[in-house]
């Protein structure tokens, strides 16, 4: 008799038209994953009888429920539908800006990188959608091949001006004006939102080809995403499931799904991260938690819970940097509000596939440090906030949380 063995295991997954209701078959999508543990669980009830023969005589199950977790390495466009889900907004793409006349020209040097500008003779990159945080491309124009096709990150954005950093550090090539300009954003972005949220489901289907056997995990909801970034290994990425019920079966119940993403997998080595537009050289941590509070409750009648309701998009982590100056410590001691845009990419080419996170207005909870022969390590808690400032007219979304995917 075979036994089912992880690495014969498969993961697979669709959106739900209806929550709880299995889609089609076809073009569902398989995932990568590092360790999937969903299972149904079931509460149960003990008799509480008190009898003459001293024993119990009945124990019940109880409403079912789908509980458990997802861990997989952080790449683009592979965990992009759970993050929209998370943010209840679909990733959407920004519309490129052509005909532009652009001059570059060498900026300041910040947080230990050197900057450039990019102006435009006339226009507004705002209203062409660009933000702060957002990473673009010149895509168009007889510019030096230095400037063609490179992950810039904007720093600093006026209607004119853009500030920016090459994610791979490769130097731009000072030049211009160029006529028939195009700026890109390269992927798609989404955000948390301030209407028409989203209200995905997905049913995700563990297949274990070598007993074989098929469990159909129905209504899930991404109630939690954990976002780590050590200084050292890989990206990760944990969420965290709630889901109604399961189907099972004796073979795959997705036909022929969609082969598994092939990206690179992030490190936090390659990328660069912004504590209020200052490049931060000495980080030497960063999570990110996007909390769903989502919750369900049985009901009379039925051994299924009948939906799962969203509650607040709660977005918080945690950042540790070495102790080099008070301007961290002082940010909460003095409850200043900062920015934080992070931004990792799968290697060091110029135009290497990226997933980035802006948090446009965050507030740190604390400020401890560490004691012993090493250097000094500062970890402060942070809280991120509602960007009420934001907006279509100024330079950072209306929002607690947005991210870019290079390949969403």
């Amino acid at each position: 008799m075979p036994i089912a063995s992880g690495v014969a295991k498969q993961l697979r997954y669709k959106v739900e038209a209806t929550f709880g209701t299995a889609p089609g078959a076809a073009s569902a999508q398989l995932l990568r994953r590092v360790t999937s543990d969903l299972n149904l669980t079931k509460d149960t009830y003990q008799s509480g009888e008190i009898r003459p023969d001293y024993q119990i005589a009945d124990f019940r199950h109880g409403s079912r429920r789908v509980a458990g977790s997802i861990n997989g390495e952080l790449s683009p466009k592979t965990y992009a539908d759970f993050f929209a889900a998370a943010l209840r907004r679909d990733f959407t793409t920004l519309a490129a800006i052509t005909g532009l006349s652009i001059t570059i020209a060498t900026g300041a040097v910040i947080g230990g990188l050197q900057s450039y500008t990019l102006t435009r003779a006339a226009g507004d990159f705002i209203a062409g959608g660009l933000k702060v945080g957002h990473v673009i491309r010149l895509t168009a124009g007889s510019f030096n091949a230095a400037n063609l096709n490179k992950n810039l990150l904007i720093l600093t954005l006026t209607a004119t001006v853009a500030t920016v950093v090459p994610l791979n550090g490769v130097a731009l090539f000072a030049e211009g004006p160029i006529a028939s300009s195009t700026v890109s954003l390269p992927g798609r972005q989404t955000f948390a939102p301030t209407t028409g949220h989203t209200d995905r489901s997905f049913s995700i289907e563990h297949w274990f080809s070598d007993v074989p056997q098929s469990e159909l995990y129905l209504g899930c909801k991404i109630n939690k995403i954990d976002v780590a970034l050590p200084p050292t290994g890989m990206g990760t990425v944990a969420l965290e499931v709630m889901g109604s019920d399961v189907q099972t079966n004796a073979s795959q119940y997705y036909t022929s799904p969609t082969a598994a993403t092939s990206t690179g997998v992030m490190a936090a080595v390659n990328g660069i991260v912004c504590v209020q537009g200052v490049p931060a050289a000495i980080l030497t941590g960063l999570n990110i938690t996007i909390d769903g509070a989502y919750s369900g409750e049985p009901v009379v009648g039925s051994n299924k819970i009948p939906a799962v309701f969203p509650g607040r998009v709660n977005v918080n982590g945690q950042l540790s940097a070495y102790f080099d100056s008070a301007t961290m410590r002082d940010y909460f001691i003095n409850e200043t509000e900062v920015s934080l845009v992070a931004v990792f990419s799968a290697g060091n080419g110029a135009q290497d596939d990226f997933v980035s996170f802006v948090l446009p207005r965050i507030k740190l909870g604390g400020a401890q440090r560490n004691d012993g022969e090493a250097g000094l390590v500062l970890t402060a808690p942070f809280q991120a906030l509602f960007n009420s400032a934001g907006g279509a007219a100024v330079n950072s979304e209306q929002t607690t949380l947005l991210m870019q995917d290079s390949q969403a």
